[in-house]
């Protein structure tokens, strides 16, 4: 126990991260308690009620097993084209293992402690990966960032939100899961086997990121890329783990259809694994809708992205890997934002802030190492104070 409870793993860095995350969820805490009477969305309430019957062994939610006429207007088709039935599994099963009825106050509280907790755990990834990366202060700008951002906030809580969040986590983990293990790949050991930890993570990502969003598939060839880029002499290795991860998680994600074989393949074909309108690119509203979906993930991003990016581009010593990383795949989610503009609630905007938050720590944990350090330290404690601030007061004025 002494070597797992040491000053390494449970310093000064974690104890403040681990505050951060606790005012955290005490936002969210705070949302979910002001969430009015009687104001459960006809599609949550639907969602749930779907996932509900499959706990119970009724159907399988998202087939025609289990939807219902009321179901099918909402989702305009028998097969759900966006979401497998792990989508509505994590938010029904508290509520399946307390059986309480949508009139009472509890059905609020229950089917929102899932996503404050991935919404948790998944600031707890950022605050790890940026740390790993970055350093320390990295690590704090990224999670300042993700504590106190709106969007972030009102995912996890469902605030008349979507409950992406899930996906966000796993598409996160995934990524920088892949690039851990590819920096593995040169060690003098039969990595494959050595990595079986790693694998099945990426393969548990990979799976709560699809199951939850068929259309994020699309991040597994860029973790192909990914991993031959960083090992390029172990290709043979990185193809088969990556292989064995998405072996892994298709089994999960058909475990999510309680191993019904039919359903599962015909809910495939049915899958929209790219739904997107290239036409969406010249119309200038999706631009615009772009703008104010990354400003709801914190006002401040208005003027650290375009700062952050500029920097990137003209100073040599921020463009690496680590930096780089984090502003492809948010490069690639805010273009597929563009492309499918007609989604009110995108889980792409909401991926693209997360990573736009770490390369944002990235570039301002360099800028920190320079001899300019004091003033960039200044201003960037005002910037950060100054956004959780503006959220806090947003927070305290919603009324009950």
């Amino acid at each position: 126990m002494g070597r797992f409870f040491n000053h390494e793993r449970f310093g000064r860095p974690q104890i403040f991260a681990g505050l951060l995350l606790l005012v955290f969820v005490c936002e969210c805490v705070w949302l979910v308690a002001h969430q009015p009477p009687g104001s459960i969305p006809p599609d949550e309430l639907a969602r749930v009620q779907e996932g509900l019957a499959q706990w119970h062994g009724h159907a399988i939610a998202g087939t025609p097993s289990a939807s219902g006429a009321q179901w099918i207007r909402i989702r305009g088709d028998a097969y759900d084209p966006h979401h497998s039935p792990l989508w509505y599994l994590i938010g029904s099963a508290p509520v399946a293992l307390f059986g309480v009825t949508p009139d009472s106050r509890a059905w609020v509280w229950l089917t929102r402690i899932p996503y404050v907790l991935f919404g948790t755990l998944l600031g707890a990834s950022v605050w790890y990966v940026s740390r790993r990366l970055y350093g320390n202060a990295g690590g704090y700008i990224a999670l300042s960032l993700y504590c106190f951002s709106p969007s972030v906030i009102r995912s996890s809580a469902l605030w008349f939100a979507q409950p992406n969040v899930a996906a966000a986590w796993g598409t996160f983990g995934a990524v920088f899961t892949a690039i851990a293990v590819s920096h593995t790949l040169y060690a003098p050991r039969e990595v494959v086997l050595w990595n079986w930890r790693r694998i099945i993570l990426l393969g548990v990502s990979l799976a709560l990121a699809i199951g939850s969003e068929f259309s994020l598939a699309i991040v597994i060839p860029v973790l192909l890329i990914f991993m031959l880029y960083l090992a390029p002499e172990r290709r043979g290795a990185a193809v088969a783990i990556l292989s064995a991860a998405s072996l892994i998680g298709l089994m999960l994600v058909f475990a999510a259809y309680f191993f019904h074989a039919g359903l599962f393949w015909e809910a495939l074909l049915h899958a929209k694994w790219l739904d997107i309108s290239v036409p969406a690119l010249r119309m200038q509203g999706a631009y615009w809708q772009l703008i104010k979906e990354v400003a709801a993930g914190g006002p401040v991003l208005i003027l650290l992205v375009p700062t952050a990016l500029i920097i990137y581009v003209i100073w040599r010593r921020s463009r690496y890997f680590g930096n780089a990383a984090p502003l492809i795949m948010a490069l690639l989610f805010l273009g597929l934002r563009v492309l499918s503009p007609h989604d009110p609630e995108s889980v792409y905007t909401l991926a693209a802030i997360i990573f736009l938050f770490v390369f944002v720590a990235g570039v301002a944990a360099d800028l920190l190492e320079t001899k300019d350090r004091e003033p960039v330290a200044a201003v960037l404690i005002g910037f950060l104070a100054a956004n959780s601030l503006w959220n806090l007061i947003g927070l305290a004025r919603i009324p009950r």
